[in-house]
C-alpha cells in the first residue's frame, strides 16, 4: 500500500519554475516506479515522466522534455518534479502517481494516485 501527497503547486509566470513534490508513505516505496500525469481543464489525463524505483532511468513527454526533471530519494521517500521555463499550456492539476508496473503507470492506470495539486502559468 503507498498514500501519496502532492505539494508544490502555485501560480507563477510563464518562463518560470516551480518544483513539485510528492510525499510517500508505505513499504513499497524502494519497489515502485512512479511518475507524475496532468490533467488541463477539458482535455484528458496525459502521462509527464516517469522514474523507476533505482531512479536510474526516466521517461518524460514529447512536450516537457527538456525543460522538466523527474528525481526521487529512496530513503526520505520522496519524488520531485523540476520545471522550468513553464508555458501557459503547462497549466494543469498534477498528480502523483506509483505502480509496481510501469507499463500500466504510462498507461494512466497506475494502482495509487495523489490527490493532485494545482500549476498555473500565466501568459
Amino acid at each position: 500500500q503507498v498514500q501519496l501527497v502532492e505539494s508544490g503547486g502555485g501560480l507563477v509566470q510563464a518562463g518560470g519554475s516551480l518544483r513539485l513534490s510528492c510525499e510517500a508513505s508505505g513499504s513499497t516505496f524502494s519497489r515502485v516506479d512512479m511518475g507524475w500525469f496532468r490533467q488541463a481543464p477539458g482535455k484528458e489525463r496525459e502521462f509527464v515522466s516517469l522514474i523507476t524505483p533505482s531512479g536510474r532511468r526516466t521517461d518524460y513527454a514529447h512536450s516537457v522534455k527538456g525543460r522538466f526533471t523527474i528525481s526521487r530519494d529512496n530513503a526520505k521517500t520522496t519524488m520531485s518534479l523540476q520545471m522550468n521555463s513553464l508555458k501557459p499550456e503547462d497549466t494543469a492539476v498534477y498528480y502523483c502517481v506509483a505502480d509496481l508496473l510501469s507499463r500500466r503507470l504510462v498507461a494512466g492506470k497506475a494502482v495509487y494516485w495523489g490527490q493532485g495539486t494545482q500549476v498555473t502559468v500565466s501568459s
